[in-house]
């Protein structure tokens, strides 16, 4: 059993900077891969950045050149670095962790609104 908790979200305006952490505990070395994840009832879950256990990362295309994932997967930590935000990357933010044997935990999830 792996569990997530993130912290870090919040209220900003268009342009504004927040970071969003994530730690796991419990099982922590069957993690392979953590990632950030928004979503909202109705919507399909999106990945937004991943990182993986030897520090390769990847992101989806709108959070390339404004968000920084990192971290550290042997001890379950992760940050999500948000710069230049817009109103559309306002939503409810996810920390998820893939095991090796593809199972999926999830944190409790954080709000990010970007608003004037």
């Amino acid at each position: 059993q792996v569990q997530l908790v993130e912290s870090g979200g919040g209220s900003v305006q268009p342009g504004g900077s927040l970071t969003l952490s994530c730690e796991a505990s419990g099982s922590v070395v069957v993690i392979y891969r953590m990632g950030w994840y928004r979503w909202a009832p109705g919507r399909q879950r999106e990945l937004v950045a991943t990182l993986y256990g030897d520090g390769t990362t990847s992101y989806r295309d709108s959070a390339k050149g404004r968000f920084t994932i990192s971290g550290d997967i042997a001890k379950g930590t992760m940050s999500l670095e948000m710069n230049n935000l817009k109103p559309g990357d306002t939503d409810v933010y996810y920390c998820g962790a893939r095991t090796y044997n593809e199972v999926y935990y999830w944190g409790q999830g954080t709000q990010v609104t970007v608003s004037s």
